[in-house]
């Protein structure tokens, strides 16, 4: 296994890893036809460049997840984990969709999504490099180089965004070696219009999370809207359903063993590209302490939430993202101890490192120049991490955005920090008005005495100035006790529960926000400066960043195309396309794990409790085996294995055939190969689909789904 891994490293492997490893952008794939018809591909791959035309003008983002058009009407498919916050956000104790599931019968009844729902539909990707790198000089200072980049990046983006209805960014490729400025159609009005009960959609719950083999029905469906005229719209009665220039074919006939598949998707991050250093921190330090982390925040929720179900409700997203990023945390250590990760890669460096003082020395410079880099940073991580994590507490949250907001507000809008300028404003007020689905104080206090507390454990020279005189209050010295004094006065006075205070805050200006007396705010104000200082630090840092890290992979693109390879950027959360074959996998010596799982898995791991608890209606289709048109020799099947190429972000994503029609949807990846974000391991990287006919078949026989059916051209079997 080392040696097959080694190969890998240095890019000796055998020509079919083509076939299964690369998040390749569009624009990309034309020069890859020969490997994507040697897996099989039915159309032109020259076809998968233009964004404009089917399939790829029917994949969408969701900002976090991927979906896809599978109607005229703006139907939307994605993952059942994908719409969890909406499900939540329209839960209630009394009315608790998370567990029984939701299906609008008409138009009517779909319901809003949270406010800062969205959907994406990218229409053009466009190379900016020379662009935003034009005025950079090599005697900038780290900040320079940030402040140079940034401003072009928001001239880039404010004259994209000046036809209304259009959100634009520039993307960071191959780290900072290229730019590409990304436009995307933006729909503001998102609603819910079926979700399955949560037996069917999370089935196996964090038990199953990245195990195979898998029996879920993750998937669920929402509805873009626009207003009359056809252009983005925010949320009112009188809009319309979105009529997307293409739509998805659903084809109901699915895959079998050894078919070409291939996913359109919106991944989040890989470190495939990273130095041997940042694997080795990511090992000795980052996993280990966020493990921790977030088992304590998870126990806390627990505690705090317990036989009060409101407040459970409020924290059921958290807590499930919570529990993914911490079984991922440990699959990364578990794939990490099963190969000599560090090993692997400085071997790989070793090799561009020689290549690279004849033919690219300012590669070889830029390599030495980000392991200084990264030396300096560990000095800071503990309290970064920490400084981090008190930013998520919802009270706190939305006191430091808004008195951030108010600042940024002083300045011209070309000079606003990002995520703070004007076209930020409506995402903001999202955020405040949905607060109250999500936040409990009492939970929320609970939260920020564990996080404030661990941040009092760190040497004082590596605290924050500000924090500490807060914490301290009039006691002198932080400590235990004042941090306790300190919370109790926050959450008996503020008012950050309040909606209507919060849109007060939201509107007012520095002046007001500087006279208000409310503890929240006063906080924001306290820590302000020292927000401002590590504000700064991490900007510097990244500009450094900006010269070393491209010169790096300069060098390693440069190493690759010597060789005859292409090399594909780091999921960034664009859009890109990865493709391979349905095929099981061998964990380990003595298993070997077939590609499909069917609804008798179902059955045999009902327990009639969480997370193990068909439902009732699902179990009895089941043993009457009504299964209609969507069974294979007598069973369903439920989820399938294909060796493509995902990391998170990807959830949701349209798992396509040959003939690029939709047969699944990408929602897990195995957790065997959880470490293929950093190494990526062809023998035991796999995704996880929900199969097409599963989702068919319980939107037909157990859920009534038929008009929906119907919109996608599948005539219900089960219709009365």
């Amino acid at each position: 296994m080392r040696s097959l891994a080694l190969a890998m490293a240095l890019g000796l492997c055998v020509s079919n890893v083509w076939a299964v490893e690369g998040m390749w952008q569009p624009h990309q794939l034309p020069a890859l036809e020969s490997q994507l018809r040697k897996a099989g591909i039915a159309v032109d791959p020259k076809e998968l460049k233009d964004l404009t035309q089917y399939p790829m003008n029917a994949i969408v983002g969701l900002g976090f997840c991927t979906a896809s058009f599978v109607s005229p009407m703006g139907l939307v498919v994605t993952n059942h984990h994908c719409a969890y916050g909406t499900i939540q956000f329209n839960s209630t104790a009394e009315k608790n969709l998370l567990r029984d599931g939701f299906l609008a019968k008409t138009l009517g009844e779909e319901l809003a999504g949270e406010p800062t729902l969205r959907v994406f539909v990218t229409e053009s990707i466009t190379e900016v490099t020379d662009k935003v790198r034009a005025n950079l000089t090599d005697t900038m200072t780290g900040r320079e180089r940030f402040d140079s980049i940034d401003k072009k990046q928001k001239a880039l983006v404010a004259e994209c965004e000046a036809t209304k209805g259009y959100r634009c960014d520039v993307y960071v490729f191959h780290g900072g070696a290229t730019y590409f400025l990304i436009r995307q159609m933006e729909i503001r009005d998102v609603r819910l219009v079926y979700a399955p009960a949560e037996a069917i959609g999370k089935f196996g719950g964090d038990i199953d999370n990245w195990m195979w083999p898998r029996h879920t029905g993750d998937f669920a469906y929402y509805r873009a809207y626009v207003g009359p005229d056809g252009k983005p719209a925010d949320f009112n009665e009188a809009n319309v359903p979105y009529r997307p220039k293409s739509h998805l074919k659903v084809q109901p006939a699915g895959l079998k063993d050894g078919d070409f598949t291939m996913i359109a998707g919106y991944p989040g991050r890989t470190n495939r590209y990273r130095l041997s250093d940042e694997v080795g921190d990511a090992i000795s330090w980052s996993y280990p302490t966020q493990i921790q982390r977030y088992k304590d925040i998870l126990a806390i929720i627990d505690r705090e939430t317990r036989n009060r179900p409101e407040a459970a409700i409020k924290y059921a997203s958290s807590v499930a993202g919570l529990n993914n990023g911490l079984k991922n945390f440990e699959g990364n250590l578990d794939g990490f101890a099963k190969i000599d990760a560090v090993g692997i890669k400085q071997a790989e460096e070793k090799a561009i490192l020689e290549w690279a003082k004849t033919n690219q020395p300012a590669g070889a410079a830029g390599y030495d120049a980000l392991k200084a880099m990264i030396e300096e940073a560990r000095a800071r991580r503990d309290r970064d991490l920490l400084f981090g994590l008190m930013a998520q507490s919802g009270a706190l949250t939305a006191a430091q955005t808004v008195y951030r907001l108010a600042v940024e507000r002083q300045k011209p809008d070309a000079e606003r920090e990002v995520g703070f300028q004007a076209r930020d404003e409506i995402r903001i007020e999202g955020r405040l008005r949905q607060l109250d689905r999500r936040f409990d104080p009492q939970t929320d206090r609970a939260l920020l005495t564990y996080v404030m507390g661990e941040y009092l454990k760190l040497p004082a020279e590596r605290r924050v100035p500000e924090l500490d005189r807060w914490i301290a209050g009039e006691d002198g010295a932080p400590s235990a006790e004042s941090l306790a004094k300190r919370l109790e006065k926050l959450y008996a006075g503020t008012k950050v529960g309040d909606l209507e205070q919060r849109l007060k805050w939201f509107k007012g200006d520095r002046a007001a926000l500087d006279a208000e007396q409310d503890p929240a705010i006063a906080y924001a104000r306290a820590v302000f400066p020292a927000s401002m200082r590590l504000e700064d630090e991490r900007k510097t840092l990244a500009g450094n960043e900006t010269r070393h890290r491209p010169a790096w992979m300069a060098a390693r693109i440069a190493y690759a195309k010597s060789q005859g390879r292409e090399i594909y950027p780091d999921a960034n959360n664009s859009l890109r396309v990865t493709f391979g074959n349905v095929i099981g996998y061998s964990p380990r010596d003595g298993v070997s794990y077939a590609p499909f799982t069917y609804v008798n898995g179902i059955v045999e791991k009902h327990t009639g409790k969480d997370p193990f608890d068909a439902t009732q209606r699902q179990m009895k289709a089941i043993a009457d085996k009504r299964f209609g048109p969507y069974a294979v020799d007598g069973r369903v099947p439920v989820n399938f294995l294909a060796d493509l190429d995902i990391t998170g972000g990807n959830s949701g994503s349209p798992m396509l055939n040959a003939r690029a029609e939709l047969v699944g949807l990408a929602f897990d990846g195995n957790y065997e190969a959880i470490s293929s974000g950093w190494i990526f391991n062809e023998e035991l990287t796999r995704t996880i689909g929900v199969d097409v006919r599963y989702m068919l078949w319980v939107m037909d026989a157990i859920d009534g789904a038929h008009r929906l059916l119907e919109e996608m051209g599948i005539k219900p079997a089960f219709a009365e």
